[in-house]
């Protein structure tokens, strides 16, 4: 140890106790000893760390946080772990403990759904205090998913009667009467993740029940026009594939004591040339708007495989200013 580095040692009850912090996995020490610049070394309930005196306090920070997420319930997994490291090497406020102390559903045995990058969280809160939500950015950083989760946590409370989901089906050109099938066998195919995210979050038996009966009603944009949706949450899916009509027409749908969340990804437009998004001119012109928010994820945010993040990083600095915006 050199004349500049300290030590510290942490110890914990239980040997199983300190490793549950670090996924059970000594290899992830490996990242905090390169993102934080310092050594460790672990051995029955107790590890230490030896570095830079400021580095050595981040480190202790991860672990103070991990702790006490722990203590709350949470299980750590390798990303939770890494997510800690990272808030602590940046100086940000927003750790593990925060986002495990947010839980939306998780009845019936059924893992509750929780925000995994502040970010995220973020985006849970300004869902709550706006009527308008825009979460935009990639593919993969739970956009949807969460705005499900927070559409389904509302209804249960019945702070809503009733879930509606739309997305614009681009690829039929919204010409679906041609089709066959009733409604649902129609929009089944550009619906699908909806249909899955329902299914994973309350299970198939109640989520069937409450698309028979209306309770959750999903319905290509199309069929939105001339309505007036009150005491909904209202999800917007895939909106960068809306016309300038179509996002304008979705957005003035909303009635009494309800809310709408609309997300899209900027990179991903499936409109011919010469029709431009109706999510960028929204952007323009709403920003700044009171009771409208707008959070915008990045890469670090993907939820999905890891590698699928460092794959938009990887095209982002390949495309340069082809893609500007689209984690911004």
């Amino acid at each position: 140890m050199s004349a500049d580095e300290v030590e510290l040692k942490l110890e914990f009850e239980t040997a199983p106790f300190l490793q549950s912090l670090f996924a059970n996995d000594t290899r992830e020490l490996g990242y905090l000893e390169e993102r934080l610049e310092v050594r460790t070394v672990t051995r029955d309930g107790w590890i230490l760390i030896v570095g830079p005196e400021e580095k050595v306090e981040n480190a202790e920070r991860v672990f103070s946080d991990l702790e006490q997420a722990k203590r709350g319930g949470a299980e750590i997994s390798a990303r939770d772990f890494r997510l800690a490291v990272d808030v602590a090497a940046k100086g940000g406020e927003t750790g593990v403990t925060e986002l495990s102390g947010v839980r939306l559903l998780g009845f019936r045995g059924r893992r509750p759904v929780v925000p995994k990058t502040p970010r995220q969280l973020e985006y849970l809160q300004e869902i709550e205090k706006n009527d308008v939500c825009f979460g935009l950015g990639p593919a993969g950083t739970g956009k949807t998913y969460l705005a499900m989760a927070m559409g389904l946590a509302m209804l249960k409370a019945k702070t809503v009667h009733r879930v509606v989901l739309t997305r614009p089906a681009v690829e039929a050109g919204e010409a679906l009467g041609f089709l066959p099938g009733d409604m649902r066998e129609k929009v089944a195919p550009y619906l699908r993740p909806l249909y899955d995210a329902i299914h994973d979050m309350i299970g198939s038996e109640e989520g069937e029940r409450y698309l028979e009966d209306g309770t959750i009603e999903i319905a290509p944009l199309a069929f939105m026009r001339g309505r007036t949706l009150a005491k909904s949450f209202v999800i917007l899916d895939e909106a960068q594939n809306t016309t300038r009509e179509q996002m304008f027409m979705a957005l003035t749908r909303l009635g009494e004591e309800s809310r709408m969340v609309v997300t899209g990804d900027a990179s991903q437009i499936d409109l011919k040339a010469n029709v431009r998004s109706g999510l960028a001119e929204a952007e323009r012109a709403l920003g700044g708007t009171e009771g409208i928010g707008f959070v915008r994820f990045t890469g670090e945010d993907v939820v999905r495989h890891p590698v699928v993040g460092r794959i938009i990083e990887a095209y982002k600095a390949h495309r340069g200013e082809e893609l500007e915006g689209v984690s911004d």
